[in-house]
């Protein structure tokens, strides 16, 4: 089961423990994290779920879409180079351990 950790913008983390396919949007709304707002239910639609991705993990992802790539021009926060939505990153095996930090943002 891939464990997930989740940093706030005040530095605090929590760790999710993932069951079952889902995307990391997912697991932050099963683990009631704060700052991922996902008004659109994980449609690609809102980038309301922006976050920025551990640099380790960065090149264990599937590249962003063009959808994503379009929505990650209009995020609140800052984009930065590991900037994905999380409505976009499967969860699997090989993120167990992933760290991603939420922005001070979303709208």
């Amino acid at each position: 089961m891939p464990k997930i950790f989740f940093v706030t913008p005040d530095n605090k983390t929590t760790e999710v423990d993932v069951s079952g396919p889902m995307t990391v949007m997912q697991a932050a709304i099963q683990g009631d994290i704060r700052g991922i707002e996902a008004e659109c239910g994980g449609a690609c639609a809102c980038a309301t779920c922006h976050v920025y991705v551990d640099e380790a993990f960065v090149d264990r992802l599937p590249p962003a879409q063009e959808d994503e790539e379009d929505m990650l021009e209009g995020v609140a926060a800052e984009r930065l180079p590991n900037s994905r939505l999380s409505c976009q990153i499967p969860v699997t095996d090989a993120l167990d351990g992933l760290r991603v930090r939420i922005p001070d943002r979303q709208f």
